[in-house]
């Protein structure tokens, strides 16, 4: 089967599951979008508002703003592959707890299956926790390479969300650092894409 079958099936699987209580007050699932065989992956936590309207990850405010920090190093949302940890919007955009998250763990691992990223890179201390399995603090493992399972790497940024509620540009800050993070990504994208390619055909 190719990936746009396989990512096909799955997307029929998150729209008929009701595995937690998220699937009860949703308007759409969001699955996620962008290039099946990209080499990197980005994981929010979970839909707001905006994406439980459209059923697209990553479109209210936060994610207009990571559309401009990918344009930043010259990359465009169809180059990667953007989800989140849960398919369904958490009320009022709380954050998805752990039973939701595992109940939808199965559907983001196979995700990651199907695309085979070479880089992860979660956004903020929910996605972190999630793939490393305990409660971390985004602030002391952003802009580090974590080995994870498979031959693959975490890279962790700070949410875009975080960014608009310190919005200082200094030096240091987390706007400031989040540039120094996604010319990292951008560096790890060209050393990975020639191989990717390949794969796509």
């Amino acid at each position: 089967m190719t990936r746009e079958e396989l990512i096909q099936i799955l997307t029929e699987r998150v729209q008929e599951c009701e595995a937690c209580q998220l699937a009860q007050g949703r308007t759409n699932v969001v699955v996620g979008e962008g290039s099946l065989y990209a080499p990197i992956m980005f994981v929010g936590e979970g839909p707001g508002e905006e994406e439980d309207k459209t059923g697209r990850p990553f479109v209210g405010r936060a994610g207009q703003l990571l559309t401009k920090i990918l344009e930043s190093v010259q990359l465009t949302r169809e180059e990667v592959y953007i989800c989140n940890v849960v398919k369904c919007r958490p009320p009022n955009n709380r954050v998805p707890n752990a039973q939701e998250q595992k109940a939808c763990a199965h559907f983001l691992y196979a995700q990651i299956m199907i695309v085979d990223p070479a880089i992860i890179v979660p956004l903020g201390s929910t996605a972190l926790s999630f793939f490393l399995n305990q409660n971390v603090s985004i602030s002391d493992y952003r802009g580090k390479e974590i080995q994870w399972k498979a031959g693959k790497k975490l890279f962790p940024m700070f949410h875009p969300s975080y960014l608009l509620r310190n919005p200082s540009r200094e030096k240091g800050s987390p706007k400031d650092l989040t540039w120094q993070d996604i010319k990292k990504v951008r560096k790890f994208y060209d050393e990975l894409k020639g191989r990717y390619q390949d794969a796509k055909g």
